[in-house]
């Protein structure tokens, strides 16, 4: 008898087992019935003992074992795959989806030795079981994580969209304090409140912005007729004011009109500048330009200063990543998100953002498309 005919007969003690042993992790398992319990454990055998029967190459028991299996195009999600959600959902840790693999493996394999399954080909059978379960694992494991990042996600996104409404009503008493209190001793302190209001505002706007893209709904884009040296030049007058230290010039060539979305362009300006002021020379020249033609335009801001790192340059744009100067004031108030929404906000756009540093120079390049 064949390790996967020996499954087939041994279901109900092989199951047995493991009904046990999920029973024991508590205190996800505490009050699940025998169905939850099992879940697809069943379905999960079934398919080991699938797996065993079907004929495969060297290669392919290799890529297995390495939970590696080619994913067939179409295919329904695994019994392996559900288990994890299900699992998930029911507050079982990853550690303890991995426990349940593991006594499904054991209670298998000692099944057979007491069986005294010493058949030719039982070694190579053991070989494949071992290869099947570690598939397994790793198909519960990459959707256990997508699901609690996935519920992550939400939960930040959630707490980001219900933190807005008190820090609105704080903003708005701070400004009316300020205009009550213009010219006192307390005009200071309501400015330095509202500026720190403001900060957590861009912090919390960051955050959804993530979680939107985090959650596959993609950055929300509203467009326009706009001209873009008009809203630049706006953007900048603010910035001027928020970075005394750094000069900013601006410069525009060709036709800057076309349909995008104000607001994100000014996010996607404000980012880049922040970037390059906290990064670059300190008080050095910030050099933002735009060049139209009739087909795109290209933003573009340059500094001088410390140039990025080769080993950064293919990851700067990911989310929580951040220049290695994260010890600096600014870099701690920084959730390192802005080139990450930098280039989401150009994605959204239809275009694309680059990066170039070399020779004490730094500039960044994004590409919008007219439509």
């Amino acid at each position: 008898m064949g390790l996967a005919d020996f499954i087939d007969a041994n279901r109900p003690a092989i199951l047995a087992q493991w009904d046990l042993f999920a029973s024991s992790l508590l205190p996800a398992a505490r009050g699940l019935d025998a169905a939850a319990l099992r879940d697809h454990a069943e379905q999960i055998l079934i398919a080991v003992a699938k797996d065993l029967r079907t004929p495969q190459t060297r290669l392919e028991q290799s890529e297995k074992s390495k939970g590696q299996a080619p994913v067939l195009e179409g295919a329904t999600e695994t019994a392996a795959q559900t288990h994890a959600l299900q699992r998930a959902t029911e507050g079982f840790s990853i550690r303890q989806v991995v426990a349940e693999y593991r006594a499904l493996r054991a209670s298998v394999l000692r099944l057979c030795g007491d069986a005294a399954m010493y058949a030719p080909g039982a070694m190579e059978d053991a070989g494949r079981f071992n290869e099947a379960i570690d598939q397994a694992i790793a198909e519960s494991v990459d959707h256990f994580t997508s699901e609690v990042e996935r519920w992550r996600a939400v939960f930040l996104g959630v707490l980001g969209h219900d933190l807005r409404s008190p820090l609105n009503a704080v903003l708005l008493t701070a400004r009316l304090i300020s205009t009550l209190s213009a010219g006192t001793p307390v005009s200071q302190h309501t400015e330095r409140l509202m500026h720190s209001g403001e900060r957590m505002k861009q912090l919390l706007d960051d955050l959804l912005d993530y979680n939107r893209v985090a959650l596959d709904v993609g950055i929300r884009v509203t467009l326009g007729p706009v001209d873009l040296a008009a809203v630049c030049r706006e953007e900048i007058e603010l910035l001027r004011v928020a970075l005394p230290a750094s000069k900013i010039e601006f410069a525009t060539e060709g036709v800057t009109q076309g349909n995008w979305d104000a607001s994100r362009i000014k996010q996607v300006v404000s980012n880049l500048v922040i970037n390059a002021a906290r990064y670059g020379d300190p008080g050095g020249v910030i050099r933002l330009s735009l060049r139209g033609d009739d087909v795109q335009v290209l933003l573009v801001v340059e500094n001088t200063g410390p140039g990025i790192p080769n080993e950064l340059m293919n990851s700067i744009f990911e989310p929580l990543r951040r220049h290695a100067a994260a010890d600096s004031e600014g870099s701690r108030e920084s959730l390192g998100l802005g080139l990450f929404i930098v280039r989401q906000i150009a994605l959204a756009h239809g275009g694309s953002v680059a990066v170039e540093s070399a020779d004490g120079t730094t500039r960044f390049t994004v590409t919008l498309p007219k439509r």
